[in-house]
């Protein structure tokens, strides 16, 4: 007897074959019909059983969400909603659920809010929303991975406890193993952080960038994907406290270089989910519509999902100088009729998500590679430009979400690279690891960092950042 996946079964043509299936009571019907679905699919099987001839304290047991194993065989279905059927010739219950408590969960989840969603993680992967979306980031994943080794890139584990803020941005996490009630202190009523367990003050990282740079300037072309995390107390459908970073670094890559990467590798991940998620992608597509249909019209999407994918893969992205798309917002109607929330006034302005997009959706129609950033607002291992005032810095921007790429050429030179830090009050002394590789045959590079749930965010519609990763970290909460 065969034991296969729901998703296996659905496409089988061996029938009258006996097969073995476990899976959860997705609706019971007529005490004859069982939807039955194990998770590998977004479509439930059918399974048939004999009511008359099945003992009724069994029937009674076949709840929505019980756990069940089933054998039977494969039959060609007499109803028009399924291809195929299992005729039950034996059912076992696995695990019991009470059908009382079943109201109450996201079984039923057209009566629950996404925020009611997130409290019962354990249970909201069953409903179809986020069993398509968790299954989308599957795939997205390994074929992040596919894209890079298949171009002889190296994974490089970059470390989650660092003693550097690659960001500068100071809104880290602190990692102690010190008594927090009685910490030691220095003379002048300090932490004494040399009694620490790392000797020094540590925190959970921001990126893998900067470690990942020292390996590019050996093996030549590497990626990070792991695990970061910002202390941003920001309660928003855009923030997370912990999310997954892709970063890839290239040696003897420039900025130019770096921008046809990024391209090339969004449109292969966004094209192997096209061909590899169908099922699941037309369904986010059908609910995003249907969701857009409760929103005022000016809060609607212009393209749905599927069109926005393949408007991504479809056109070539617009490289655009920072100072050219400034000129364009500031002479743009929404800017001069004030519609915008940060209005566009001079050079040097840090761009919004209203900006972004407005280039991407409105001016462009295509997707856009903003270059050559105000140094004053980027971080200071991006390569200076021989005007002084700019960076060799790039950001990718995508209709719906505005950013959802930052890279940059890193800057090489040892004497202009100690000059900046020194501007920004950055000690050597934190980041000499780092200075060395400006020493030992220093040579143009660069890479990019893109966040995994703002691209699976992108991939599926989802409105909300929270509900594309399974267990959600967000100031004052750390459920699961």
């Amino acid at each position: 007897m065969i034991q296969a996946k729901v998703a296996e079964i659905l496409e089988s043509d061996q029938f009258l074959q006996e097969h073995h299936i476990k899976g959860w009571v997705r609706s019971f019907r007529s005490n004859r019909f069982i939807a039955l679905n194990d998770g590998s699919t977004l479509k439930n099987l059918q399974c048939v059983i004999d009511f008359e001839n099945t003992d009724e304290d069994l029937i009674k047991r076949i709840n929505v969400g019980a756990a069940i194993s089933v054998k039977g065989t494969l039959i060609e279905s007499q109803g028009s909603q399924q291809r195929v059927e299992i005729e039950v010739t034996d059912l076992e219950i696995l695990g019991d659920a009470n059908p009382e408590e079943v109201k109450l969960t996201i079984l039923s989840p057209k009566k629950h809010s996404m925020e009611k969603l997130r409290e019962q993680a354990h249970l909201r992967v069953r409903t179809n929303t986020f069993g398509a979306v968790m299954r989308v980031r599957s795939r997205l994943s390994f074929a992040v991975h596919k894209y890079f080794q298949d171009r002889n890139f190296y994974y490089v584990n970059t470390p989650i406890i660092t003693g550097s803020d690659a960001e500068g941005a100071g809104e880290m996490f602190k990692v102690t193993n010190m008594d927090l009630k009685n910490p030691p202190k220095n003379e002048d009523g300090s932490i004494n952080y040399k009694e620490d367990f790392f000797g020094k003050e540590t925190n959970l990282t921001v990126s893998g960038q900067l470690e990942a740079e020292t390996f590019a300037l050996g093996l030549g072309q590497v990626y990070t994907f792991g695990p970061t995390f910002r202390a941003e107390n920001s309660n928003t459908s855009r923030h997370l406290a912990e999310f997954w970073m892709i970063e890839p670094e290239v040696a003897f890559c420039d900025l130019d270089q770096n921008m046809d990467l990024a391209e090339d590798f969004i449109k292969y991940v966004l094209k192997y989910i096209l061909k590899h998620c169908k099922d699941d992608l037309e369904f986010l597509a059908q609910r995003q519509e249907n969701e857009d249909k409760l929103k005022p019209k000016a809060e609607r999407s212009d393209m749905n999902l599927l069109d926005k994918l393949n408007f991504v893969l479809e056109n070539n992205f617009k490289r655009v100088s920072y100072t050219e798309a400034i000129e364009i917002l500031k002479n743009s109607k929404p800017n001069k009729k004030k519609k915008f929330n940060y209005i566009i006034e001079e050079w040097g302005a840090d761009l919004q998500s209203e900006h972004e997009r407005y280039l991407v959706e409105k001016h462009f129609k295509c997707p856009v590679i903003l270059f050559d950033y105000p140094a004053d607002i980027k971080a200071f291992y991006m390569r200076l430009n021989e005007d002084g005032k700019t960076v060799r810095a790039m950001d990718i921007l995508f209709p719906g979400i505005g950013e959802i790429v930052g890279g940059s050429q890193r800057e090489e030179r040892l004497d202009v690279l100690k000059e900046k830090m020194a501007e920004l009050d950055i000690p050597e002394e934190e980041l000499w690891w780092y200075l060395d590789t400006r020493k030992f045959g220093t040579c143009v590079h660069s890479g990019f960092g893109l966040g995994f749930e703002r691209l699976v965010q992108f991939t599926t519609g989802m409105g909300n950042i929270r509900d594309v990763i399974p267990f959600p970290r967000t100031p004052q909460n750390a459920e699961f």
